[in-house]
């Protein structure tokens, strides 16, 4: 109507809430969750509901070692895409990027885009690690490569990090 607000009646409360009740009744739970007072997804269908001691917390991915395969190949993709692009601005803006540090932006950006499509074999974690590294060395032909080496070994640290996590 048009004088009551957006949630009727009710005074905006959730439908079959009152004013000191959340809508799903007394047991605080959210509607639909089952029955009040019952543990929604926990041991009444056999399955654990939290971190107890003794029990390994899953990832609940399907294929964890294929999603952490597409994270390092994603960040590498990620990286060989902005070295490329950041070519020219690198040129109009900090001036003095000669032919040597060119080929090596173009060089690392080939090495990471291969270095994405060989992340099935474990060596591919290890040379991504030295491909920053490298990166960072490259610092010295001009220092926004330095910056863009820190960045992305942050980036790549982190999904190193994530990769442990998940597969642990």
């Amino acid at each position: 109507m048009a004088g009551e607000p957006a949630g009727g009646a009710s005074g905006g409360l959730p439908e079959g809430g009152t004013a000191g009740q959340p809508a799903g009744g007394a047991s605080g739970g959210l509607p639909g969750d089952g029955v009040a007072g019952e543990p929604v997804g926990g041991a009444s269908d056999g399955q654990p509901v939290g971190g107890a001691a003794g029990q390994l917390r899953r990832s609940g991915l399907r294929n964890p070692e294929r999603a952490v395969r597409g994270l390092g190949a994603g960040t590498l993709s990620l990286e060989a895409l902005v070295l490329l692009l950041a070519i020219q601005p690198i040129r109009v803006v900090g001036g003095d990027l000669g032919g040597a540090a060119i080929g090596a932006v173009v060089a690392l950006a080939v090495a990471a885009v291969v270095l994405a499509g060989a992340m099935r074999r474990p060596w591919a974690w290890h040379a991504g690690t030295v491909l920053q590294g490298l990166l960072m060395l490259a610092g010295l032909l001009h220092w926004s490569l330095l910056v863009l080496g820190v960045i992305f070994a942050l980036v790549w640290a982190y999904a190193l990090h994530v990769r442990r996590v998940i597969l642990s």
